[in-house]
């Protein structure tokens, strides 16, 4: 049994997987660097370990510090989120070395979907789906020159140690490609340790549909239903929805037999999704495995009505999957908004700072995952996504429409934030009709800025409309009103702070 959790993550993600083991009765340890001192995820924890410098390398991603902090809290496992050592095969086999429960799935499989040229070859061996393009690291850039001419142009370089965008090049020029080599395999020994890239044909107008799953130790897994996650910038997604808007009943339930028989090529164990490119034809193919929870996970959790974190540490002590996949159906729409601090008008840079005021959306259907509060400060060490906004409708219109709403009375000020462009994003007419691909921001792009410069900067409009009808008012106040006014000015702290008086 498992009554104690290290939880090796931070911000939205900690508290989200926190609540979970509460409703549980387990235990949760939080662990946080200097930046975090004050975060929501340490309040909330049972107990909170400070383990390092606020850089990730030297907290977040320190498996010493982690695994010191285990043992002395006494925890039986660590759940490790999503990002930093999430998928990290070194740290699940070094959990199991001291004898704590890795939340997530064996060794073997974080490395052997981990490597996306391994990844690739296994899904063939298993019948699903690739991309065409190559089995095998470029050995040279000759060998690059002659796989484009074998496939045609264009083509994606890809790293095959990747993720988020990083080592990534778009071919579309024959005189491109060797350069396009070069540099994806500069930017992945960068980012990964590994410079090996791969070539694959690239599909134009693609739809980026991925497939939750979950396998027990037993032998069983379950695919969950798809999100489609077409709304990018910079590679990495904004909008999540389920279910995907241009999939068939035939096509949904081929591509859950895939994710089923890409998960079991490798004997998988826990939470786990299948991510796949669709044409334009609904061909699809399997782009990667993620090996661990994803960031957009409410969605599946509010159409399907099973919390995965929980699946998770079920599966992680042991037990049989109680779900059956002929018992599961996707139940109305839902859709997530990730709203990040960032200037989306200065090319969706990070915007860090401190929050001085937030009003989060309440109401049906609606669920805000989330770590910041008023005077919190954003930290620059790390990833800019501040909250999840999860909306539920009984169908696509209805959720778009609940969206909407929610978007116009989520408030954060202090910081630039993605609110107004999010809600762009549901107005868009592409959007709206579900007729969308993984372009879609870049084609969108002059309607989503459109009104987004002052989010997050809106303070001072708030502070002089305030000003403005507390003057009017006292044109037109009574002597005993004027005294009432007088008071009530004492208590407005916050104008009284940004105009200094």
């Amino acid at each position: 049994m498992i009554r104690k959790v290290l939880v090796a993550n931070r911000g939205e993600i900690a508290v989200r997987i926190m609540r979970s083991c509460r409703e549980m009765g387990i235990r949760t340890v939080a662990v946080y660097s200097d930046a975090d001192r004050k975060a929501m995820h340490v309040i909330y924890a049972d107990e909170a370990y400070h383990i390092g410098a606020s850089p990730s390398s030297e907290s977040y991603l320190n498996m010493d510090k982690i695994l010191e902090v285990a043992q002395k809290s006494k925890a039986d496992a660590i759940h490790p989120g999503y990002g930093f050592l999430s998928e990290n095969a070194v740290f699940s086999e070094r959990c199991q070395q001291v004898g704590i429960k890795f939340i997530g799935p064996q060794p073997y499989a974080i490395s052997q979907m981990g490597d996306k040229i391994t990844a690739r070859k296994t899904m063939i061996a298993a019948g699903v789906p690739v991309v065409p393009g190559t089995e095998s690291a470029i050995a040279s850039e000759e060998e690059a020159l002659k796989t484009v001419a074998k496939i045609g142009l264009p083509v994606m370089v890809k790293a095959s140690a990747g993720g988020g965008g990083k080592g990534m090049r778009l071919v579309k020029n024959e005189k491109d490609i060797t350069s396009s080599v070069r540099a994806a395999r500069s930017e992945a020994k960068s980012a990964f340790g590994d410079d090996a890239v791969y070539i694959e044909k690239y599909i134009e107008s693609p739809h980026h549909i991925e497939f939750q799953i979950l396998a027990d130790q037993h032998g069983n897994v379950i695919h969950l239903f798809e999100r489609e996650c077409s709304v990018q910038r910079r590679h990495q997604k904004i909008i999540e929805e389920t279910p995907s808007p241009i999939l068939t009943p035939q096509i949904r339930d081929e591509m859950g037999k895939a994710a089923v028989a890409a998960a079991r090529a490798v004997n998988y164990e826990g939470a786990g999704t299948i991510e796949f490119i669709v044409d334009s034809q609904l061909n699809y193919y399997f782009l990667e495995m993620n090996t661990r929870l994803q960031v957009e996970h409410p969605i599946t959790e509010r159409v399907v009505g099973v919390d995965l974190v929980k699946e998770q540490i079920n599966i992680a002590s042991g037990k049989v999957l109680t779900l059956k996949q002929e018992d599961l159906q996707q139940n109305g729409h839902a859709i997530e908004c990730r709203v990040y601090a960032e200037d989306a008008t200065n090319n969706f840079m990070p915007a860090p700072g401190k929050v001085t005021h937030i009003t989060i959306p309440y109401g049906v259907g609606v669920r805000v995952d989330g770590y910041i509060y008023e005077g919190f400060e954003i930290p620059i060490y790390y990833d800019p996504l501040i909250a999840k906004l999860i909306v539920w409708g009984r169908n696509r219109e209805d959720a778009i429409e609940r969206t909407i709403r929610a978007l116009q009375e989520f408030k954060i000020t202090g910081v630039k934030n993605s609110l107004n462009f999010l809600e762009n994003i549901m107005t868009a007419p592409d959007f709206v009709k579900g007729n969308y691909t993984t372009h879609f921001i870049d084609e969108n792009i002059e309607h989503l800025l459109s009104h987004d410069a002052c989010v997050g900067d809106c303070e001072d409009m708030v502070v002089i409309a305030a000003l403005l009808e507390y003057l009017y008012r006292i044109r037109k106040a009574s002597p005993k009103e004027m005294t009432t006014l007088k008071n009530n000015w004492k208590d407005y702290s916050r104008i009284r702070s940004v105009l200094k008086l």
